[in-house]
């Protein structure tokens, strides 16, 4: 075996657990049973989302992927942040 192919399949393992993650996140959103509980849901969803784009982009050498990751990962920290101050206080914006 050669190492590409070594790489590539470590790659596509880690594309199915990461998408399993995601689906196991989707779970925890949906069902609940607190509020916290999905916000938690949540960040992981975003997370493994954000890691799942990166091995894409590693397994086709694009790098437009690795800005998509980065624009997801800002916007998903955005809004757990407003999401945990809504829990908090009860609004967003004073």
């Amino acid at each position: 075996m050669s190492a590409v192919t070594i790489l590539d399949w470590g790659l596509g393992l880690a594309q199915a657990m990461l998408v399993l993650a995601m689906a196991i996140a989707a779970w925890r959103m949906l069902r609940g049973p607190r509020a916290q509980d999905r916000v938690l849901g949540l960040d992981t969803f975003y997370l493994n989302g954000m890691l799942a784009i990166v091995v894409h982009g590693m397994r086709t050498g694009s790098g437009l992927y690795f800005e998509a990751a980065f624009i997801v990962g800002m916007l998903g920290f955005t809004a757990s942040v407003a999401l945990a101050k809504f829990l908090m206080q009860g609004e967003v914006v004073q």
